[in-house]
Order: structure tokens, then C-alpha cells, then sequence
């Protein structure tokens, strides 16, 4: 395998140092390959890379931009503040294919309908890229990734079409991502308390693997297709992972149930005042990070920075701060109404409306008697 690397590197640095690319033979296919879902986080959404296949040349070699390196710098405080950089890479299609065979994961190959210029015109762009900075990119969630950047390689190729997202536009990014989580409860938590209001716009960017798929099969020109032929190259296993009580929604529901029957006041401040930690992590995160998701995160308002105070001020003022808290959940409960992600923030939701009542002087159970009294 070293050896097959080793051999590749040293092909195309051979034809770089001559600053002329190897000229493909009229057999060349080169097709995109759509890589199904893992059980990582990093591969929940799939993969997208480029196939280049000469056998005249004997070459038959992937390149892949979604490559990044765990050695970096501050690598966690770079992905969280938007400015980790991702990198392309080449590899034997053999090599590439491993994974995903070992992994079970299924991979689709379209083989597009190009001519010999422009499979040239392509060959040479991707390696110009590869030995030059091009071939580094700050990676975004939805507006920069493997899917957009293959994309738009396509798109200086295709001059005559525009590889345009072809799925639903009408649901929201929030709503599109759920199901990749589904039985993935501490992802799925996660990562809807740390999205904020871009991604419950309109989903209408293609930045996702199997929508850039979905895009090529019916992409035309001049009323013909460009997809010379399409093929499953790794059959795969469908990731559907067993259900566990620990990656469940249950634990927080029992967590939070026990917290509210042991009925003590410092437990209640304690659990407000780590809320309000995270609440403040995330207008931090907004004014620090690059990545537009993360923006104008609503979240704040359900764990408030303002509980951070709750511990440490007298009664009158605490009460005010209760009040204003119990406004702006308040706000936070309508703004959820129509949001995919309502019931698994439902039991913080309730924790917090709870607390929030008992501490400023008020029996929540009484509470609701008499309103339910003054309705009948």
C-alpha cells in the first residue's frame, strides 16, 4: 500500500516539475462518488470525492477534500472558531475503496459524460490545486465542505449547467439534519443546542453528499443527460444503530424528574448556574466563532446567562431575575413552537419553568391548580 502511494505521489510530482499534467487517453472515466453515512460523527452525513480512471495511463486514482489533520494547532479551538483549514488529497482508488468496504459503507459511482478536453480540463485543475495553496480551504458547515467543493470543480467544468440543490428547498436546515441522528441522542442534543437561527432557514444551499447525487442524476445539457452510467461500487449495510437507555432522551427525563422531587434549593441554584455557564458558552461561541450556524442562538434564552447571578444575590433581586428569566422562556417556548427539535428540549423547558416558579416564592403544582380552577 506505501508502495502504491509512494509510486502515485511520485507520478504526479513528476508531472508537475515539468509544469505539464500527463495527457489522458480517450478511455479516461471520471466519475463522482457518493459515500453513505458512518457511525462517527465526522462521516454521520456521508462523503463526496472525485474519480479519475485512465487504464491506458494505469491510473486509477481519488481525490478527496475532505482531509484534515488532528496534529494541528489548537485544532478544537480553530473547528470551533471557523478557521481550521481542511486540505485535498490523492489517493489509489483501491486504497480510497478500503474503508468503506471494511466499514460496510455504502459507496455509488456516476460516471459522467465528458470530453476528452474537458477531462483534461479537470485532470489539470485538480492537480494545480493539489501542489499549489488551492488545495487548502476553511471549512464551513453547510456553505463550505467535500460536497460544495467537488461541486464547484464541476461547475467551472460544466460551464453550460449549474449544479443546484434539486431536494426540498421549502424545510429548514434543523429539519433536513434530524433524521441523521436519529438514535443518536447526545449528537442530536448536542448539536440543536449549539445551532442557532441559520439553520432554521430555508434549506436551499446542495451541501450535502447525497443531494449533490440527486443533482448529477438529473443534471442535462441540451436535453441530455450528463450520467453515462451509474453503479453501486460498495453495497454497504444500512446504519441503523440499536436503541440504548444511556443515548436516550429517558436519562435527561429521569435526571431532571429526580432533580425536581429532591426539592432542594441549592440543587435548583446549582443546575441554574451551570444552565447559565452553558448559556454564556453559547453568546461566547456567537461572537467568536466564524461559523454562521452557531449565530444568534436562540438556546440563550431557555439556559440563560442570567442564572449565573442566581446564586449569589439577595432574595428581592433574585426574584426579579426569576421574573425576567420566566419572560424570556417564555418567548423561547412560542419561538419552539414549530421547531423540529421542541421535544427533546421539552424536558429543560419544563425543569426550568419549574425551578423558576418555585424560586420566586410560588408553589408551580398550586399554580396550576388555580388556573385550572379561574378556567372552569
Amino acid at each position: 500500500m506505501k508502495k502504491k502511494i509512494f509510486l502515485l505521489f511520485l507520478f504526479l510530482c513528476s508531472a508537475f516539475s515539468f509544469s505539464q499534467n500527463p495527457q489522458l487517453s480517450e478511455n479516461t472515466q471520471i466519475s463522482i462518488l457518493t459515500c453513505g453515512r458512518g457511525e462517527e460523527l465526522y462521516s454521520t452525513f456521508g462523503h463526496t470525492a472525485l474519480r479519475i480512471k485512465d487504464e491506458t495511463n494505469q491510473l486509477d486514482i481519488v481525490y478527496n477534500y475532505g482531509m484534515f489533520d488532528f496534529r494541528t494547532e489548537n485544532f478544537y479551538l480553530k473547528f470551533v472558531k471557523g478557521d481550521l483549514q481542511y486540505f485535498m488529497n490523492v489517493t489509489s482508488f483501491d486504497d480510497f475503496i478500503l474503508e468503506y468496504q471494511m466499514d460496510k459503507r455504502e459507496v455509488v459511482e456516476q460516471t459522467l459524460d465528458l470530453s476528452i478536453t474537458k477531462k483534461q480540463e479537470l485532470f489539470n485543475l485538480l492537480n494545480n490545486n493539489l501542489f499549489s495553496t488551492e488545495k487548502y480551504y476553511t471549512y464551513k458547515f453547510i456553505d463550505r465542505n467535500c460536497t460544495t467543493m467537488v461541486a464547484n470543480k464541476l461547475n467551472e467544468i460544466y460551464k453550460e449547467i449549474h449544479f443546484e440543490k434539486v431536494d426540498d428547498k421549502t424545510i429548514s436546515y434543523r429539519k433536513l439534519l434530524y433524521p441523521y441522528f436519529d438514535n443518536y441522542f447526545w449528537y442530536k442534543l448536542g448539536i440543536n443546542i449549539v445551532f442557532g437561527l441559520k439553520t432554521d432557514t430555508d434549506a436551499e444551499k446542495l451541501f450535502l453528499p447525497k443531494e449533490l447525487l440527486n443533482s448529477i442524476d438529473k443534471a442535462k445539457i441540451n436535453g441530455k443527460l450528463i450520467v453515462l452510467s451509474k453503479n453501486t461500487i460498495v453495497k454497504g449495510e444500512t446504519v441503523q444503530p440499536k436503541f440504548s437507555f444511556l443515548n436516550s432522551i429517558y436519562v435527561i427525563i429521569i435526571s431532571l424528574l429526580i432533580l425536581i422531587l429532591l426539592n432542594s434549593k441549592i440543587l435548583f441554584k446549582t443546575y441554574l448556574f451551570i444552565n447559565g455557564l452553558l448559556g454564556l458558552l453559547l453568546c461566547l461561541i456567537g461572537f467568536y466563532s466564524q461559523h454562521q450556524e452557531v449565530l444568534w442562538n436562540y438556546n440563550a434564552l431557555l439556559f440563560n446567562p442570567l442564572f449565573i447571578l442566581i446564586p449569589f444575590i439577595n432574595r428581592n433581586l433574585s426574584r426579579k431575575i426569576t421574573l425576567t428569566s420566566l419572560l424570556l422562556l417564555l418567548i423561547y417556548c412560542m419561538a419552539m413552537l414549530t421547531k423540529p427539535h421542541l421535544i427533546i428540549m421539552l424536558p429543560f423547558i419544563i425543569t426550568n419553568l419549574y425551578i423558576l416558579i418555585k424560586l420566586n416564592g410560588r408553589n408551580p403544582i398550586q399554580l396550576l391548580t388555580s388556573i385550572k380552577k379561574n378556567r372552569a
